[in-house]
């Protein structure tokens, strides 16, 4: 199997700067065991929190949107306030197909997320690990 271009690994820290959380509207998905994660760390039960924080898109589950297209669980100024329990698709930013399948993707990931290229090394592995995780 040929290596991944990104077999030296990739640096990436988050530094919770809110970009990939704010601005245009999109979709973060939940699994089940997401959705009772999450209403854990919002002190409500599951079907609780899918009436307040979810919408059902197609099929599946997603989080609500503030009016600006903000995750609804943004807050400027402190960042995600579920952070220990966010969801597999955003625990795997910024490595998903579309941000970091080819160098290309990655320089474009960089301009708008200041911890990609930056901090801990992460290793091939985990990144590819990471991009399996979501298919995105």
């Amino acid at each position: 199997m040929p290596q991944p271009w990104y077999a030296a690994g990739l640096a990436f820290t988050c530094t919770r700067c809110g970009n990939c959380c704010t601005g245009a509207p999109g979709f973060v998905w939940l699994s089940d065991a997401e959705v009772s994660s999450l209403a854990g760390a919002c002190g409500l039960p599951d079907d609780q929190f899918e009436q307040v924080y979810t919408r059902a898109v197609g099929g599946r589950i997603s989080l609500r949107e503030k009016a600006n297209g903000d995750c609804v669980f943004f807050e400027s100024g402190t960042g995600c306030t579920v952070y220990d329990a966010r969801p597999t698709q955003c625990r795997t930013w910024p490595f998903w197909e579309k941000t970091a399948g080819t160098p290309e993707a990655w320089v474009r990931t960089q301009t708008g997320c200041p911890g990609a290229g930056h901090g801990t090394l992460i290793s091939a592995e985990e990144i590819t690990r990471r991009i399996r995780a979501t298919g995105m």
